[in-house]
């Protein structure tokens, strides 16, 4: 049984991609991370001995900090961030117990550079519909939850990036991007490494919507009617973005938690 200063794997996974989910803190030494660069979906890597300098960036919300084993590195730091009186916890077994319990894991190297508070800054086309609101939802959720998103005219997308050193994504050309059939949101989900069965029903009901396939699934037209009815809602994007990632929660937990569920 975890001390209540831990807290399994199995609790920790039904709390990742869910709105108010903790920070979750990898602490590994660098010849860990080398020799598995994955991190728990949501993790930022951070230096044990370094709490004092990065603490500020998590005030307010409750951390799991997690270690190659759950032991002196996770413990340690878990503990002095107590002591300056944040909500830390350790995962138990740290990161060998969330592989051996084969739960996703992020490929930190297709994660981009980030910005001086340890952000990602993203940047795509302005007045955004399906995809560029679903992939801000899922780097959100699995990536980075203070990643930053820039909505520009399609023309200046590689300009702002080059300027900003922003991530394009849902742009022709772009890494991040549609190949073939399948949309930037498939692509992010299989490059990430996060090809699980939730998101990737998820990720049929956004292609149907996207590419007006209505007949993929039989959420994709509700989903496809909601995003163009946020998109009249608000002249802003982000304000849509915040108020549009409450719908993709849903979907999300749908898939995950009632997709055998029947009304009545």
């Amino acid at each position: 049984m975890p001390s209540p200063t831990e807290i399994t794997t199995p609790q920790l996974a039904r709390l990742v991609g869910l709105p108010g989910a903790p920070a979750i803190i990898d602490v590994r030494k660098d010849e860990e991370f080398g020799s598995d660069p994955r991190l728990v979906p949501a993790a930022q890597r951070h230096s044990s001995l370094g709490a004092i300098e990065w603490r500020s960036r998590y005030g307010g919300q409750p951390i799991v900090v997690v270690c190659q084993s759950g032991s002196t590195l996770s413990q340690a730091t878990a503990a002095r961030l107590r002591h300056e009186g944040l909500d830390a916890k350790t995962l138990e077994g740290g990161h060998e117990a969330w592989c051996e319990a084969r739960q996703p894991l992020v490929h930190a190297d297709k994660i981009p550079p980030r910005d001086n508070e340890g952000r990602t800054v993203w940047v795509t086309r302005a007045r955004p519909k399906v995809v560029r609101v679903a992939c801000p939802w899922l780097i959100r959720r699995f990536i980075d939850p203070r990643a930053v998103f820039l909505f520009v005219p399609p023309a200046q997308v590689a300009g702002v990036a080059e300027h900003t050193t922003a991530t394009p994504f849902d742009v022709e050309g772009a890494f991040w991007g549609d190949r073939k059939e399948r949309t930037t949101f498939d692509v992010m989900i299989e490059e990430f490494g996060l090809a699980v069965e939730p998101l990737l029903r998820l990720a049929l009901i956004v292609r149907g919507a996207d590419t007006d396939r209505l007949d993929l699934t039989q959420q994709s037209a509700g989903l496809l009617a909601s995003c163009l009815g946020y998109s009249r809602m608000y002249r802003d994007d982000l304000a849509q973005l915040a108020a549009a990632m409450t719908q993709f929660d849903a979907l999300y937990r749908w898939s995950r938690d009632a997709s055998d569920e029947r009304h009545g």
